[in-house]
Parts: structure tokens; sequence; C-alpha cells
């Protein structure tokens, strides 16, 4: 009997034991999943809900520059007079002003346009950091990374003294005979797709590279083996299963390049008419916070398209997977 009794207490003590680390694990995996949604909360979505509520305000010469639109000092009674009386004004104004319009046009267009050409050129450099030796690859992707090191000012600056008209592009083909007067390229949108390709280079071309540095390339070489052109065996099995990293590395491009301010105001010059200047303009120069915090919300509509349709294309490819 007492040896009964012994047993079930140790097996109880052991069950207890073992017990104590899978809730330690367990409250671990919650904490490392609740951090980043505290994170979330409280920089993205309460700033966004700031901005939101701005937008819906109406315009004041006094500090800050507008009429709050939920005033919380009347209680609840006073949120639901307040709630009565919401419009968006400031949002139909941004759809009949054709300059708001135009400028989401433009910077769509401008991204979508050097997220192609940052593709183009990275993607030769991304396959050839994936195909050279293994010894040589952390060399390769430290060159990557440098420019990281640099002030992205500094580097947007630097494009300025390569591109101006006396600049060192310039006066390289002049000295070559290539051309016989200086080309205008400042201020102008080909300086601004240079200036966003060279700067954002590097998102395209790491997640390429982990892609492409993962692939099994023995089914390359039997797709070769059995007669498959070299451009075929790309276009049927390279491309298809980099196309994680192509979609990342663009969507890391585009949302960026959409709200850009610092290229296109440095290199494209002030007659640029994008989304992230006159987003500046409304803040700084006219000082209407309702209308620039209502362009800030659908910039940020905008942005989240392309990010809800590459979560829903990796959905589907998880479960083709499948």
């Amino acid at each position: 009997m007492a040896g009964a009794t012994l047993s079930a207490t140790t097996a109880t003590g052991a069950a207890q034991a073992q017990a104590a680390p899978q809730q330690a694990t367990s409250f671990t995996g919650k904490l490392v999943i609740i951090i980043p949604y505290v994170f979330l909360l409280f920089f993205f979505l309460v700033p966004f809900f700031i901005v939101f509520k701005i937008s819906l305000s109406q315009t004041a010469i006094a500090m800050p520059p507008y009429t709050p639109a939920f005033d919380f000092s009347g209680g609840i009674s006073g949120i639901i007079g307040q709630l009565k009386e919401l419009n968006f004004d400031n949002y139909v104004f941004l759809t009949e002003d054709p300059l708001y319009i135009n400028a989401y046009l433009t910077s769509v267009i401008v991204a979508g346009i050097s997220t192609l050409l940052t593709l183009l050129v990275g993607y030769p450099i991304a396959y050839g950091m994936a195909r050279a030796p293994a010894t040589l690859r952390p060399t390769l992707l430290m060159l990557v990374i440098l420019p990281f090191w640099t002030s992205f000012l500094i580097r947007v600056y630097a494009w300025i003294g390569i591109l101006k008209p006396e600049g060192l592009l310039n006066q390289l083909l002049l000295s070559t005979g290539i051309i016989s007067e200086p080309l205008i390229i400042l201020n102008t949108y080909t300086a601004i797709f240079i200036g966003i390709v060279y700067s954002y280079l590097p998102f395209m071309v790491l997640p390429l590279y982990s892609a492409l540095e993962k692939m099994d390339y023995s089914l390359v070489e039997a797709a070769q083996d059995l007669g498959c052109p070299p451009i075929t065996a790309f276009w049927k099995i390279t491309f298809p299963m980099s196309l994680p990293g192509v979609l990342a590395g663009s969507l890391l491009v585009f949302i960026p390049a959409v709200g850009e301010f610092v290229i296109p105001d440095l290199l494209g010059g002030s007659q640029t008419l994008m989304i992230g200047r006159t987003l500046w303009n409304e803040f700084n120069a006219n000082r209407d916070w309702p209308v620039s915090s209502a362009v800030a919300v659908l910039l940020l509509l905008v942005l989240i398209v392309p990010i809800v349709i590459f979560q829903h294309a990796q959905a589907r490819a998880q479960e083709q997977g499948r």
C-alpha cells in the first residue's frame, strides 16, 4: 500500500516537472507572437488612426491648424453628436482636384517603371551571385550591402554631381567624343529612375539571391542534358522557381518608391509631380493638415493593395504546394 502511494506521488511529481517546461515554452511562444502585434498597434495603427482623425477635420487658423473631429471632453453624447456631423469633404476634394489624381497616377507609374528597371538590373546580379563559388558569395553579398553604410541623402546628392550638365557623366561622354553637347538628365524623370534604381537595388537583389541560392540547379543541368536550350531552361525552370524572390523584391522596391520624396525633389526638380512631394507641400507649405492627412490615408490604401495581392499569391502557392 505504501509502495503504491509512493509510486503515485513520484508519477505526479514527474508529470508536474514535465508540465512546467511545456508551460514555459508555451508562454514564450505566445510572447514571441504578442510582441510584434503590440509593436504594430503602437507604431502603426495608433498613428494611422490619428492621421485618419485629422483627415476628417476642417482647416483652421490655429495651432494645430485644424478643428478636432472628435472632442472627448463632451462625453458620450458629445461624441455621438460629432459622429452625426462627420463628413468626408477632404476625400471628396481629392477626387475632384486633378492635381492629386495626377500625382497618384504619376507616382504609381514611376514606381512601376522603376521596379521593372530594378528587376532587370538586379536579376542578373543576383543570378551571378548565386552561381558564384561559395567562397566568393559572402564578399559579393557585402558589396551589395556596402552602399547602406553611407547616408542615403549623401548618395542622392552624389548623383547630382554625376548627372548635372557639367557633371562627371557629361564630361566623360564629351571627352570620348560620344556626344557633342551636354545631355540634360538632371531635373527629368530619367534622373528619378536612375536614382530609384540605384537606391533600391539592394532591396531587389537580396530576395532574388536568397531564392536563387536555394534552387536545385541539377534540374537545369538535367533539362540541358535532355536537349533543352539554356534560354528555354531558364524561362521554364530557373525563373518560375525564383518567383517568390521576384515578388518580394518588387514589393520592397515598389512600396517605398510610390511615396518617395527625396529622390524626386533632388533629382527631378521642382516640376516633378509625385504624391510624396505633394504631401510635403500640403503639410509644410500650405499648412492644410486635414487634406494632407487624407492624401496620406489614400496613399496608405494604395500601398496596401499590392501587399494584399502578394499575400493572396503566396497563400495560393502554398495551397498548390500541398
